[in-house]
């Protein structure tokens, strides 16, 4: 019943898409000729010849959205993969509609018809899908439109799956049970959800509990039994996911990428990819000029200031490091008499630290001494927002101490960041620091930058020594 349900849903998926593709066609066609937007010079071409395209539109469309199993279930999929698979799909579906046309030799279709479509196409059928997907969710967080799964394994992978689905009711699954190697916990129950089976009474309990769905959950020891099972299974006409007992070891943005239909685990991994590199270091390079012009008259009045209350150079030259752990000089304004660690070795500087100069301490408390960093920034060492650059002497021995220290290093160095605006810079705890900064990692977006920066500006800096 359940699957002619899924097919029921498909099929009413399926008609909705031809649709909004035929009222796109048409609509393009009218904003082209008809709407003003797009003055037509050399005249308005009959209907009828864009019209009768439809059957060939809706004909490729279908066949293309069927080939990039756009009406498989995504219960599961997030959906900006289903409007990432969306735009692939009108895009080589328009392609094709354009090679065809080009030998209509009678007919010279416009060409900002066909990109008007295109366009209309992602929009709409992205949003019909937004809409239709809410809908199927609403109606399981009502009890409709269920689908049976039974969990194989008992331990803690197979415990955190369970709590996790019971957080996403709008999914629609609903677990039977679990099954375990172990024939002894037969009929002990797990989160109010008992222990059903074993491994081997697999393929009785999905006929008899007329099950849809087997995730298996079982640890990486037993890595020979999970291929078993699924060879066990393989034959039968229900859904299987597996869940790799990885979780422990997955850090920042852990994932699954696929490489020619091959699924590669992804335990961490680097936000900053394609179109977001772009757009931070091209925030980067606008914001540091316009800074730098900003503040250049308060620049160069400090170097004055410096220079004439301490004998030494007016920028102090630090190494630290940055982006994947590569070293570089960071530049700021000298507030510490010259050879300020002659004696004492590298240590970080105090409140009421002896070693500073009479500007120094002024400096350090608006954080006018960190300036010259705009030019680290434009010169593309560091960014405006990031975790803070330390120097590696210390990092040697955070990294020894500190877990998942050094994943701060898969994000450019910044000025600002989320553990500084929070609090956590200077003489503070280095965990509470890392946990901050790691976040900002894993979280980062374009808008959170944004957020940052105002915060820095409104708030400043705290426990700057």
């Amino acid at each position: 019943m359940l699957k002619k349900h899924a097919k029921f849903f498909e099929n009413i998926l399926f008609i909705a898409d031809l649709f909004v593709i035929g009222l796109s066609w048409l609509f393009a066609y009218y904003i082209r000729f008809y709407s003003g937007l797009l003055p037509a010079e050399k005249g308005i071409p009959p209907f009828s010849i864009y019209f009768y395209l439809i059957i060939p539109i809706l004909f490729i469309w279908g066949f293309v959205f069927k080939t990039f199993g756009l009406y498989r279930p995504k219960r599961i999929s997030p959906y900006l993969n289903e409007i990432f698979d969306i735009v692939k799909a009108c895009t080589f579906s328009v392609l094709i509609l354009i090679s065809i046309t080009f030998f209509f030799r009678q007919y010279e279709y416009s060409r900002l018809v066909f990109l008007v479509f295109w366009i209309m196409t992602i929009i709409s059928l992205s949003l019909e899908r937004v809409v239709f997907r809410e809908l199927l969710r609403y109606m399981r967080r009502k009890g409709h439109n269920i689908r049976y799964a039974i969990i194989v394994g008992t331990g803690s992978l197979a415990n955190d799956i369970f709590n996790r689905i019971e957080l996403h009711p709008e999914l629609g699954l609903k677990i039977k049970g679990f099954l375990s190697q172990d024939e002894s916990v037969v009929g002990r129950e797990i989160n109010g959800i008992p222990v059903i089976g074993t491994y081997k009474d697999i393929r009785k309990i999905i006929i008899d509990k007329d099950i849809d769905q087997v995730i298996t959950a079982l640890p990486i020891e037993q890595h020979a039994l999970t291929v078993e099972l699924l060879k066990d299974i393989g034959d039968e006409m229900v859904d299987i996911k597996v869940v790799p007992d990885l979780c422990e070891f997955m850090t920042l943005r852990g994932g699954i990428d696929e490489l020619d239909g091959l699924p590669i685990i992804s335990l961490q991994d680097t936000p900053l990819y394609g179109w977001n590199i772009v757009i931070k270091r091209t925030f980067d390079i606008i914001f540091s000029i316009i800074s730098i012009i900003i503040t250049a008259p308060i620049m160069v009045l400090i170097s004055i200031i410096v220079k004439v209350t301490s004998p030494g150079p007016v920028f102090y030259k630090q190494e630290r490091m940055g982006l994947d752990g590569k070293k570089f000089i960071t530049y700021k304004f000298r507030t510490m008499m010259v050879n300020a660690e002659e004696n004492t070795g590298p240590v970080w500087a105090k409140e009421n630290d002896k070693r500073k100069t009479t500007i120094g301490t002024f400096l350090r408390r608006t954080n006018l001494d960190e300036l010259p960093q705009f030019f680290n920034v434009l010169k593309g060492d560091m960014s405006i927002v990031g975790p803070r650059p330390e120097r590696p002497v210390f990092v040697e021995q955070f990294k020894k101490s500190i877990p998942q220290y050094m994943l701060r290093h898969k994000m450019k160095a910044g000025i600002t960041g989320w553990a500084q605006v929070n609090g956590w810079r200077g003489n503070t705890s280095i965990e509470k620091r890392i946990e901050y900064d790691l976040y900002y990692i894993e979280n980062w977006s374009f808008m959170f930058d944004m957020k940052i920066i105002l915060m820095t500006m409104w708030k400043g800096f705290k426990n700057a020594y």
